[in-house]
């Protein structure tokens, strides 16, 4: 099983930022509470609300709802660190993610239930892939993706970096 502080790197912070392993948690549990929720219930609403508040967690850097209940309602009163702002690995997994959620809620509504089917499937293994395995596939991509505009150049917050 990989280790907290190479998801923390995974997900674009420092070395020292591994007391926001909890936080960073956070937002992958819940998202998997509620497409768990809409696979059990069938129902686009669900994933169309998931779908628009992790595009609202891709798009608005230090608006991230998920982020701000972590902070009022589990940091504050366990007094853990608090997330200050989506880093770019973050905000790129979030947006596929919300897309993915965006897809089944459309395939549901318009009874394409196969490719509901599919899409629910795929977010349903990557969700746990994260939860349980500390692996998040949209951070992995957004590291692979941004390999060649590095040049090569290995950094510390870069995952991929093998030392």
């Amino acid at each position: 099983m990989r280790s907290k502080l190479e998801f923390v790197r995974e997900q674009g912070f420092a070395d020292t930022d591994v007391e926001l392993y909890e936080g960073l948690m956070f937002q992958p549990r819940v998202a998997g509470v509620l497409a768990a929720a809409g696979v059990l219930f069938q129902n686009a609403w669900v994933f169309a609300a998931l779908g628009a508040v992790l595009w609202w967690s891709a798009i608005a850097r230090t608006h991230n709802p998920f982020d701000a209940v972590y902070n009022l309602a589990v940091a504050r009163s366990r007094g853990r660190a608090r997330i200050q702002t989506g880093t770019a690995p973050r905000r790129f997994s979030a947006g596929m993610a919300g897309t993915v959620a965006l897809g089944v809620a459309v395939a549901l509504g318009s009874g394409a239930t196969v490719g509901a089917w599919i899409l629910q499937g795929l977010m349903v293994v990557a969700v746990a892939a994260v939860v349980f395995g500390r692996r998040c596939a949209g951070a992995a991509l957004y590291w692979r993706l941004n390999a060649t505009k590095r040049h090569g150049a290995q950094t510390l917050r870069d995952p991929l970096a093998r030392t």
